[in-house]
């Protein structure tokens, strides 16, 4: 008889968008049972079309993998790859291997939650255990209620019972990571998956921009806590400053844990107490991102139907024309065509642009907030249903705590307040340069010799506005008191 100890069956670690190795529960659990750890990645093709990863997404997506299989192999593993229906694919994985036990971390998106729910019944029937841990998120959606044990709809309220409440980080597990079984082969190629864009490589700067994957994650909350976050709380709302956290993206796909990046803040703001009104202005931008994913949890049809059941019949009367002039930044307003620029060739746009941007979209030419939605969806690098649908929906005016209906940002006067020497304009619409600061937030008003000293030609080498701002306004309000009045 052999006396060779006998081999443990693996555990699985299903990979989502939890893509680190370190401040994760259900990793951490994983390799605490000392049992091999086998690292998955499966490439969802069975979520709701509309909401499969855009463009921007799979970019963002190849590099977070190609780093974190990086990371595997330096501790000795192998992150195997597949693509196709997870149920189809885990089932078949733990046959192969032997596990009984498949670990993973929730998510919180409709389709991905009711995935979860069929695959602990399918699996369990198989006589495989699938485990979900917490991870994604600094609490549970289902864990933060009102008095009346209902979810909130108010952000401050929310916010304030949230901060009543502590924020775990799980201690990373040992360097080694525990032990990886042999991956089964054969395992799918990152290469082939196409998830990166040619012909044309509209991304081909992106990478001089961002470091997707864990390494990038951890570098750039440092760099912000030891520079940026000091001018955060006024500095985040000019453009032109690198006064952002630049995170949202590795949040969106796990990089970085968010209980890590708030411990850090707040950490920071202790020790340096005059940043601490900064850090508390980044702690509750966090929670916005909470707030978001709480109202998803609890209201599923958030990204496709408004929140306020009285804006739905809201008369979205805007023309594919006028869709197709914002998607191309060419709306004549500069303001929001450098931020629709900047968002083409970076995959981001600042903040206080997006809120003018869709503002500009919904309110002055009355396209439908859906329409921007998917937009963003597709060339955002950050797209995360909750904080896009929430995001569209305050602007639209129909969502929960949404800015008033007749909120309407003028997007003159947000230039001149947020980019008055034009800083920002002029580095994503170069053909406005030469405009004197006085015309460059609203060209059509230059004098024809200014705008030929500066190369303008209205209509030709920028496009004149394609509304009149008090005309676009009228009409908003005129449309928001009909759905009002009803």
């Amino acid at each position: 008889m052999s006396n060779a100890p006998a081999v443990k069956s693996p555990i699985i670690y299903w990979f989502r968008q939890d893509l680190r190795l370190h401040d994760l529960p259900g990793l951490s659990a994983a390799v605490a049972t000392g049992r091999p750890v086998l690292a998955c990645y499966i490439l969802d093709d069975q979520s709701p079309a509309d909401w499969r990863p855009g463009g921007a997404s799979r970019w963002w997506l190849h590099h977070s993998l190609s780093g974190l299989a990086a990371d595997i192999e330096e501790r000795g593993g192998q992150l195997m790859l597949a693509r196709g229906a997870p149920a189809t694919v885990l089932a078949q994985l733990a046959e192969d291997t032997g596990a009984d036990l498949i670990f993973c971390s929730r998510q919180y998106e409709p389709w991905a939650r009711q995935l979860e729910s069929e695959l602990f019944a399918s699996l369990t029937e198989q006589g495989v255990t699938l485990k979900r841990f917490s991870g994604s998120l600094l609490w549970e959606p289902d864990t933060i209620k009102n008095l009346a044990g209902l979810p909130f709809k108010v952000f401050t309220p929310f916010w304030r019972k949230c901060r009543q409440l502590s924020v775990a980080l799980e201690s990373p597990p040992a360097v080694g990571l525990g032990k990886w079984p042999e991956t089964p082969e054969p395992t799918d190629q990152l290469g082939d998956w196409a998830l990166l864009p040619c012909d044309p490589n509209w991304a081909n700067s992106w990478e001089d921009r961002w470091q997707p994957g864990e390494r990038g994650a951890l570098d750039k909350l440092g760099q912000f806590l030891r520079g940026a976050v000091s001018d955060y709380d006024k500095g985040r709302n000019f453009p032109a400053r690198n006064a952002t956290s630049g995170l949202s993206p590795h949040l969106h796909f796990g990089e970085i844990a968010p209980a890590r990046v708030f411990r850090a803040a707040q950490q920071a703001g202790t020790a340096n107490p005059t940043v601490e009104n900064e850090t508390e202005k980044f702690l509750s931008e966090l929670g916005w991102r909470e707030f978001s994913h709480h109202l998803l949890f609890h209201f599923p049809s958030l990204p496709e139907q408004a929140f306020k059941a009285d804006f739905s019949a809201f008369p979205w009367v805007g023309s594919a024309v006028h869709l197709r002039a914002w998607q191309q930044g060419k709306t004549g307003y500069p303001f929001v065509d450098a931020g629709m620029r900047e968002l083409w060739q970076t995959g981001y746009m600042h903040n206080r642009v997006r809120m003018v941007a869709a503002s500009f979209l919904c309110k002055h030419l009355l396209v439908d907030w859906r329409a921007g939605q998917r937009w963003f969806w597709d060339t955002l690098v950050d797209a995360d249903l909750a904080n896009n649908s929430c995001g569209w929906q305050w602007v639209a005016g129909s969502g929960a705590d949404a800015a008033p209906y007749f909120r309407i940002f003028n997007p003159t006067l947000q230039a001149q307040r947020f980019d008055q020497t034009g800083e920002y304009i002029r580095s994503w619409l170069p053909e406005l340069a030469a405009l004197p600061d006085r015309y460059l937030h609203q060209p059509w008003t230059a004098p024809a010799d200014v705008l030929s000293s500066a190369g303008v030609t209205l209509g030709e080498t920028y496009p004149a506005p394609v509304v009149d701002h008090a005309d676009a306004r009228a009409s908003a309000l005129a449309a928001y008191a009909e759905v009002r009045s009803q």
